[in-house]
């Protein structure tokens, strides 16, 4: 070897398999392993060629390097060729023979271009897969359904250990995911609309809320209108029989379920015309008493009426709660003319609520279709107005022969004669009803009768669905008394 670090020519065979140190190598991106030829293979049954068997290095001669060896790391050893010449962009590498370690030989080799089995077998690797955030996102849906991936899945999980937002959204996506279960009843909660309308007024209140003496007419005809949207065009022309009393017996008229909600919108159209509202019938010339406005609005039918009358009905409806709210507290005394008898305007809106739930029912059993009481507190409110009623429907049918005499006339505003009204369950409570004079009060000091409904079977009597003989649950005191009440409850009743 000269001081230049060449091999002789002589030398050749003698190095001939000794170890070499490679040269720096390239980026593994930057190969084009295309054109790299594969070694050759051996021949079957045979051993390797000459070139690949090592040989007994040629012993080393003694000669220090020299300045040309110093620079050269493959001129420092006899026998060993120089490696390619390397990159200019790239930083010297200088091999430390004696701290490197001795390769694996069972690693793969990265400049083969072969591929690592570790990296391309899923089951030879624990690295979990790295999505991005939208993909994860969109993910959420699938994940909820269980319709994921292992992989996905294992992605998805630990995304939601660190992010709020997807966190929150998975939660939200497997609650609705309980509801597609088919196992329950598919109707919604007659709650379901008070409780969404809590929750909006408890985050932000209203501007311009609705009066509480308005709310039940709110309430029950969104629930009527609810059923009215599930209803196919047939059921429209189902048969509907509407009950109520007339002195000592009852009474029916056959219609249909548009011809019931022609009813209800002949009668709020009295309402309406309190208010200075459009009356849906001539309000100059139409009567004002419920069942001869009813009468003239479907004689002036020409046809059998279809769903179309749902829309004028739900506009009229909303056209009152709307006067109603922006109006305030002044005209919650309006008088609405009955004919026969008025009432204030939050009275008559709360008469009007009952007369929905009824006519609902009504509607709801010609379908075959569930239908719920009003709640607690509205039906409370409906109670009310019937025990408020009923002394002066008690003076009515006295007047008319219907009901015993007075026994004990006092001063207008003087506790008289009561009987004790006690409903129970829902919207229950006590009432004292006096007996022998409107303008008297009520007094339990005074009570001669004691009477116990369930609430929900008061108001089917005040409606006229059942009759006062099958009404009362308990009975205790007066007998006259008792008849006196319980039929001058029946005759609040009407079409």
């Amino acid at each position: 070897m000269t001081g230049s670090g060449r091999e002789s020519e002589g030398g050749e065979e003698e190095v001939r398999g000794a170890r070499r140190i490679p040269g720096p190598r390239w980026a593994a991106d930057d190969l084009d392993l295309e054109s790299v030829p594969l070694p050759p293979l051996p021949p079957p049954g045979g051993s390797a060629p000459d070139e690949a068997v090592p040989e007994q290095s040629a012993p080393k001669p003694e000669r220090e390097p020299g300045p040309e060896s110093r620079l050269d790391p493959a001129a420092t050893e006899p026998g060993l060729e120089p490696g390619p010449e390397p990159d200019a962009r790239a930083p010297e590498l200088r091999p430390e023979p004696d701290l490197a370690p001795e390769p694996d030989p069972a690693a793969p080799d990265p400049a083969d271009g072969r591929p690592d089995p570790a990296a391309t077998d899923p089951a030879m690797t624990s690295a979990p897969v790295v999505l991005p955030h939208q993909v994860l996102k969109a993910l959420l849906g699938a994940w909820a359904l269980s319709a994921c991936s292992v992989e996905e899945t294992a992605a998805v999980e630990d995304h939601l250990t660190g992010c709020a937002p997807c966190a929150d959204e998975a939660l939200r996506l497997r609650d609705a995911v309980g509801l597609l279960h088919t196992d329950g009843s598919l109707d919604l909660d007659p709650t379901l609309r008070t409780r969404v309308l809590d929750g909006c007024f408890g985050r932000r209140p209203a501007r311009i809320p609705v009066p509480e003496w308005a709310a039940p007419y709110d309430a029950e005809t969104a629930r009527l209108d609810a059923l009215l949207r599930d209803i196919g065009d047939s059921e429209w022309h189902a048969p509907v029989r509407l009950q109520w009393f007339e002195e000592e017996h009852q009474v029916s008229r056959r219609t249909t379920v548009a011809g019931v909600i022609g009813h209800l919108t002949a009668v709020d159209g009295l309402l309406s015309a309190a208010l200075g509202l459009d009356d849906p019938l001539d309000g100059g010339k139409a009567p004002l008493d419920p069942t001869e406005r009813t009468e003239t609005y479907w004689a002036a039918t020409r046809r059998p009426p279809t769903r179309a009358v749902r829309e004028p009905w739900r506009a009229q409806s909303h056209e009152l709660i709307r006067t109603a709210s922006f109006a305030g507290r002044n005209v919650a005394e309006t008088s609405v003319s009955y004919g026969a008898f008025a009432l204030p305007l939050q009275d008559a809106l709360l008469d009007r609520a009952f007369e929905c739930w009824v006519h609902g029912g009504d509607i709801a059993d010609a379908v075959d279709y569930p239908y719920q009481a009003p709640s607690a507190a509205h039906l409370h409110r409906m109670i009310d107005l019937a025990a408020r009623m009923l002394p002066a429907a008690l003076a009515g049918r006295r007047s008319a022969g219907l009901a015993g005499p007075a026994k004990d006339l006092v001063t207008a505003g003087a506790p008289g004669r009561s009987l004790h009204l006690e409903i129970e369950g829902r919207g229950g409570g006590d009432w004292y009803i006096a007996l022998d004079s409107p303008a008297a009060v009520g007094s339990p000091e005074r009570a001669v009768a004691q009477v116990a409904l369930d609430g929900v079977e008061f108001c089917r009597l005040v409606a006229g669905h059942i009759s006062p003989v099958e009404a009362a649950a308990g009975q205790e005191g007066d007998r006259e008394a008792i008849r006196d009440v319980l039929f001058a409850a029946a005759s609040l009743s009407r079409l």
